[in-house]
């Protein structure tokens, strides 16, 4: 008998009258408001202008919602096409199936034709937007939970997720909660990019490749413990071997871009640099500036000549 467990709802829609309120559908909106939200937070405080963010993501949310549903449909065509499958099923984006290789590949073109539109690097705003991506994955797992898919193996730990529906071939019973796993790995790599990218001031599209490094990490052992059915190549989930590849590349990237562009970008959006007069002759110039202060300043505490305050002045003036 079963003491603990995660339950599972008995239906993934709710109606309010004649409208359908879809669980999955809510996860996905709110996950993006969180990307969009966060990442312009990140966007302005690396001097680039508010709003740009949402506006550049008018191009990439349907992109990337347009590849993630081809993604999982390609992968998945036998789901769609087939002896009693019916292929207008695959429009059916509500009912689950958006895989994340194909929404962030797709993605990053709108956000490219965006990104051009607007005059800004793509690499910039991806780096400001990836640790949202990450929160917004973690909140769009739990849509999974509503339509009771992406579970693993059997388990009876006090975790477990109970599996009630019989559709799909799905065995009622209790599962390793493996949506879970992977939102809680995706907070986690939240906080990675975020710390990462304070402590060593990431540009040029590395904390974005960070992101993706991390995220595959996880994706991959989580991706081993599914038991849904999927391709098979050499014995792994077709998953597993794209995790394997992409974290690859994201790891050449990272060293590669370190080594032939280090540091940081000093303007990410020329038009809210123009806004705030500066440009970037301005920007070496005042960091000469600064330098010389601190050449100046430290010459004369040498010499016992600093400054001194003038009579009646506090610190509080």
């Amino acid at each position: 008998m079963d003491l603990a467990y995660i339950p599972s709802p008995s239906h993934g829609v709710l109606y309010l009258g004649p409208v359908p309120l879809r669980g999955y559908a809510f996860c996905i909106i709110i996950g993006v408001f969180v990307a969009v939200w966060y990442g312009n937070r990140r966007w302005v405080a690396r001097g680039g202008r508010s709003g740009t963010v949402a506006d550049i993501a008018v191009w990439a949310v349907p992109f990337g919602l347009v590849g993630g549903r081809l993604y999982h449909v390609i992968t998945d065509y036998q789901l769609y096409f087939g002896e009693g499958r019916d292929w207008v099923d695959a429009f059916k984006i509500w009912e689950g199936g958006l895989g994340i290789w194909g929404a962030i590949a797709l993605g990053a073109v709108g956000a490219w034709i965006g990104c051009r539109r607007r005059g800004i690097p793509l690499p910039a705003y991806a780096d400001a937007l990836a640790p949202g991506i990450a929160l917004a994955q973690a909140i769009g797992r739990w849509g999974n939970w509503f339509n009771q898919e992406l579970y693993g193996r059997a388990t009876d730990l006090p975790w477990a997720v109970k599996i009630t529906s019989v559709d799909g071939g799905r065995v009622p019973g209790t599962y390793h909660p493996t949506f879970l796993y992977e939102s809680l790995w995706c907070i986690g790599v939240a906080l990675l990019v975020i710390w990462a990218d304070r402590r060593f001031k990431l540009g040029h599209g590395r904390a974005f490749a960070l992101y993706v490094a991390a995220y595959c990490a996880g994706r991959a052992w989580i991706e081993y413990m599914r038991v849904d059915e999927a391709h098979h190549i050499l014995g792994l989930r077709l998953n597993v071997w794209t995790a394997i590849i992409v974290f690859v590349l994201a790891v050449a990237y990272i060293v590669v871009s370190a080594r032939l562009r280090p540091g940081r970008e000093e303007i990410v959006e020329p038009a809210a640099a123009e806004d705030d007069g500066i440009t970037g002759s301005d920007s070496a110039d005042a960091d000469s500036a600064d330098a010389g202060s601190t050449d100046t300043a430290a010459a004369g505490a040498g010499s016992g000549k600093g400054l001194r305050k003038s009579p009646g002045k506090t610190g509080k003036d």
